[in-house]
């Protein structure tokens, strides 16, 4: 990657959704695997997701990723199950050079966290896989539309980070 490239590369990207179990998610470990450490990556919500019960110790826990994400992403590559659904306010540190919003109600928050600051802001508006109703096979798929329309766009933005194919053959070969 030239020197010229990796300057037009933002150093820090955030995803944000409403409850970071689904499509940030998603959309954070794709970049990561695409940049590997090139560029920090993180992911947030609005609001933390509703507690879930556990049966074994009978009691309320915080809620993880989407299980259904989990799986799609998991077809891809990706490894969810140690993602904990945060915040704005989890966030450790908020100097990133590019929020993605996901959802119009994450976009007007970004622009908050943007005002004042030299971060780019992009929204890219991406359907809710939660919503899809129907067999498990069908919701699946929802899952994998989401997944897939969000690596299309990654690859388009961050296309600078694909490697370059090296030639291995000896010169005048064919």
């Amino acid at each position: 990657m030239s020197s010229e490239v990796a300057r037009a590369l933002p150093g820090a990207v955030l995803f944000a959704c409403n409850f970071n179990q689904v499509r940030s998610p998603m959309a954070e470990a794709l970049l990561k695997q695409l940049a590997g450490d090139r560029i920090y990556v993180d992911s947030c919500g609005l609001r933390r997701p509703a507690p879930v019960h556990d049966e074994v110790a009978d009691e309320d826990v915080p809620a993880g990723v989407d299980a259904l994400a989990r799986i799609v992403m998991a077809e891809a590559g990706c490894e969810l199950a140690r993602h904990r659904p945060k915040t704005f306010a989890d966030l450790e540190d908020s100097s990133f050079d590019l929020v993605v919003s996901l959802t119009p109600e994450a976009q007007h928050r970004a622009v908050e966290l943007a005002r004042g600051r030299a971060a780019d802001l992009e929204y890219w508006p991406t359907h809710d896989p939660t919503l899809a109703e129907g067999s498990r096979e069908v919701r699946l798929e929802a899952y994998r539309q989401v997944r897939d329309t969000l690596a299309r766009r990654i690859a388009e933005r961050f296309g600078a980070l694909r490697p370059t194919p090296i030639d291995l053959r000896p010169p005048g070969a064919l």
